[in-house]
């Protein structure tokens, strides 16, 4: 489960999952759902493999939203389904998505940047939380 929250002038976002997957996995949803204001409308049509090594979780984090923001930034494509996998601090994630097309999503926020301002990965009793805010 993700939410977002407004921060000051930029946005922020809140993630709860059972796993460190799961986490990364609606993490990602979520910053589709600052890119995009129909996030259900971004079909699984393309397949991409992004592999990622981070020490600790909130850098893996930041890392994930950061390669997924830098992917829309450069091909346009918007990733709206994931599969990940964890083998030690590296992360390799199946993605799959569409390019960016105007006449079917409605581009919300223009994220710059995701930022380490307030950025929290902690495990919980009841899983894991993750807090962030992102440059928009």
């Amino acid at each position: 489960m993700f939410e977002l929250f407004e921060h000051t002038a930029d946005l922020g976002l809140r993630v709860r999952a059972s796993t460190l997957e799961e986490l990364l996995a609606e993490a990602a949803r979520g910053l589709l759902a600052m890119l995009v204001a129909n996030p259900e409308a971004v079909r699984p049509l393309q397949a991409r493999t992004i592999t990622l090594a981070a020490g600790e979780p909130a850098y893996l984090v930041f890392d994930w939203l950061n390669e997924l923001l830098y992917r829309f930034e450069t091909d346009k494509i918007l990733f709206s389904a994931f599969e990940l996998r964890l083998s030690g601090n590296e992360l390799i994630a199946d993605c799959r998505g569409e390019a960016m097309d105007i006449s079917r999503h409605q581009m919300d926020h223009e994220v710059k940047a995701i930022t380490y301002h307030c950025l929290q990965v902690k495990q919980m009793s009841n899983g894991w939380h993750a807090e962030l805010i992102v440059d928009i």
